[in-house]
């Protein structure tokens, strides 16, 4: 017994060794392992890190990934000396030799001068270099990137560098893919004839917004008979557009737009057998291109996208584009085309603009067959006619839907509030729509922009739209609609514009109910109704958004869809100094207060001078009495203020009159302004107060 009882202890205690043993060896080797077969060899790590040195990482991202929802982050971050480069995030290495082959710095958050002895150029064996939308800060594109000779891929698209393109791109012989589109940089003529003599294997070739106004256009049909894709998108090219650039054997996709230089009309016959092979895009768009489509288009039988917008472009629009089985998206809006809107014979279409033509007759029903269409643009072509077919909600993907300015006739389809949650836009003002605006917007809509003005639409104002919590226009103006002050729109948290002129409206406005009402009000304008009671001084105590000048001037875009933003401006018809103005655009800077034309009574309330950031105050034709308010001159952007017709009393403010003269001071001469100031005073003397319209003379009509 104690035989065996010993023989087992012993037994143990030699697997507890040997298994120790074994743990401390296996240890040991993966530690020396660990340290000695790195893939990246020691001197390819060492430029990488003296790179990183080189430059900060910004604190905000690049514009064009806050703008576009591009995923940003600093990868240079995660290289560390002492691991493995070949792991390091942006960095591929080759599995046999451990030479660093690929670089991808994308949007990376780079910021600083890429100088030519930085140590980037030391990495003889790379393939691929991508280092598109960091900021290098005017950088001049350095003649050392023509020592890469092994590359295959080059990338540096939209990383502010500057300057001339450097002749020595040509030597990277061995280039597929190009993409050096930046705004500052310019390319002479002679660099790019060497780029099209010495670049033979390119099959991708981008130099968007580098100015080449001094290339010749017909140069572009000596490039590489291997190019598929050539964009070359608002390069100041100038001249005859070069119709041979489509005897390019392998080219699929031609992008020459905003190129207002060109001149010319589509290519004729002659190639007429090679534009099959256009497998993708077609884009000529905001050139200066003219005639008629020829039939040779007819041989696009691949083609995904056309893009032929605003250009001079007549005549119909020839039926044989509307049979095209692999056409997704279709632009050629802001042209000179007449005649009826064909019927499409496949269902391919994603995207529809026909807008700012001469075209009219009815719709046609096969536009409602295309189930996957997203936008749908036949805006301002004034004759499209007939009534909207509620064939429309079949149209499940619908993200932008704007008829407007045309002769359409019936009722609106009640089935447009709730067919689509995707629905951004539904615009379909200036037509002649009758009946009630009968929508029921159900909850989770994404609607952005509700626009229904000059039409003849009757009844009251939907309470359902406070479902429309991402609205942030509502132009409901020019109507006939008969109802009470809408204080249920406060609800909407997110609305900018609303304009509700030129109804019937009656009643009082009431102070707000809620906390944040109407607070990012940009465009208030209720004018030409009934209203009455006095100026409501708690709404106007709520208008946030016109208590500070804003200098933001970018365009109001609907940013709540996905896909398409930015390609859809809200425009809106106002008085503005006196007159009727459309504005095809909308800065956001824009601050209108338009009260006019009701019967509101009482005084102008003193907080009105909060409203710091308005630009044009009109409460004329009302009732108002007592005198004017001196807080007005605390209003420094104002440039259109009318107060006429009313029952207003004494001198016009000294304040206000001093304001008026710094402000007119950039505009008109002062001395005639000075006669003007006293032909006012003169006329307040009997009591009466005339126009005070600061950008066209201080008083105007009794």
């Amino acid at each position: 017994m104690k035989y065996y009882s010993l023989s087992l202890a012993q037994f143990l205690c030699s697997i507890l060794f040997l298994l120790y043993f074994l743990t401390t060896i296996s240890s040991s080797f993966s530690s020396n392992l660990s340290s000695s077969t790195h893939l990246c060899a020691h001197h390819q790590a060492l430029p990488l890190l003296q790179f990183t040195l080189s430059f900060s990482i910004q604190s905000s991202p690049f514009w064009f990934a806050r703008n576009y929802q591009y995923d940003q982050y600093p990868k240079t971050e995660s290289w560390k000396e002492g691991t493995d480069c070949c792991l390091w995030d942006g960095v591929t290495c080759d599995l046999e030799t451990g030479q660093v082959t690929e670089l991808d710095l994308s949007f990376s958050m780079l910021y600083g001068t890429l100088h030519s002895n930085n140590s980037l150029f030391s990495l003889h064996h790379l393939q691929k270099l991508v280092l598109s939308y960091n900021d290098f800060n005017f950088s001049k594109i350095s003649s050392q990137f023509g020592q890469f000779s092994n590359l295959m891929h080059l990338n540096l698209t939209h990383s502010n560098f500057a300057g001339q393109v450097p002749s020595e791109i040509s030597h990277l012989s061995k280039l597929v893919f190009l993409d050096i589109s930046n705004k500052h940089l310019s390319l002479e003529t002679i660099s790019f004839d060497k780029i099209v003599q010495n670049l033979t294997k390119l099959r991708v070739l981008y130099l968007d917004y580098i100015d080449m106004s001094l290339v010749a256009p017909n140069s572009l049909t000596n490039l590489s008979s291997s190019l598929t894709l050539l964009s070359l998108v608002d390069c100041g090219l100038q001249g005859e557009f070069p119709s041979n650039i489509f005897l390019l054997p392998n080219l699929d996709s031609l992008i020459l737009a905003d190129n207002e230089g060109l001149t010319g009309s589509f290519p004729s016959s002659n190639v007429s057998n090679v534009l099959w092979q256009l497998l993708r895009m077609l884009d000529l768009s905001h050139s200066n291109l003219s005639g008629e489509i020829p039939s040779s288009f007819e041989n696009l039988s691949n083609l995904e996208s056309l893009y032929l917008f605003s250009n001079f472009f007549n005549g119909t629009i020839p039926s044989f584009l509307f049979a095209l089985p692999s056409l997704g998206y279709l632009d050629l809006h802001n042209n000179h085309f007449i005649g009826h809107i064909s019927e499409f014979q496949h269902n391919s279409l994603e995207y529809l603009d026909l807008s700012n033509n001469h075209l009219h007759g009815p719709v046609p029903s096969s536009i409602f067959k295309q189930e996957y269409l997203k936008v749908l643009i036949l805006a301002s072509n004034n004759k499209l006619s007939g009534e909207i077919s509620y064939s429309i909600c079949k149209l499940k993907y619908l993200e932008i839907l704007d008829l407007s300015n045309n002769s359409l006739s019936g009722s609106i389809p009640q089935c447009l509030s709730n067919f689509s949650n995707t629905l951004s836009i539904l615009h379909l003002g200036m037509n002649n729509l009758q009946g009630t605006i009968s929508l029921a917007f159900s909850e989770g809509n994404s609607l952005g922009y509700l626009i229904l003005n000059d039409n003849e639409l009757e009844g009251e104002i939907p309470s359902s739209i406070i479902n429309c919590t991402m609205l942030e226009v509502l132009d409901l103006g020019n109507n006939k609609i008969k109802d009470t002050f809408p204080h249920f729109l406060e609800r909407l948290p997110k609305l900018q514009v609303l304009v509700l002129k030129s109804n019937k409206l009656q009643g009082f406005v009431k102070d707000p109910t809620t906390y944040n009402s109407f607070s990012k009000l940009h465009i208030f304008d209720i004018s030409s109704n009934n209203l009455s009671g006095p100026l409501p001084t708690g709404f106007l105590n709520s208008l946030e958004a016109m208590m500070a000048s804003d200098q933001n001037r970018i365009y109001m875009t609907s940013n709540n869809y996905y896909g398409f933003a930015d390609i859809y401006a809200y425009s809106v018809e106002m008085t503005w100094k006196g007159s009727e103005f459309e504005f095809a655009k909308v800065q956001g800077i824009l601050r209108v207060l338009d009260l006019s034309s009701n019967s509101f009574t009482g005084e102008i309330p003193k907080l009105i001078g909060k409203l710091k950031g308005l630009q044009q105050l009109n409460l004329s034709h009302n009732y108002l009495t007592g005198h004017i308010q001196s807080s007005l001159r605390i209003l420094n952007n104002l440039e259109s203020l009318d107060l006429s017709s009313n029952l207003l009393t004494g001198r016009i403010p000294i304040q206000l009159k001093n304001v008026a003269m710094a402000r007119h001071h950039h505009y008109h001469h002062q001395t005639l302004l000075q006669e003007m100031i006293q032909h006012c005073l003169k006329m307040g003397l009997d009591g009466k107060l005339w126009q005070l319209g600061m950008d066209v003379g201080l008083c105007l009509e009794s």
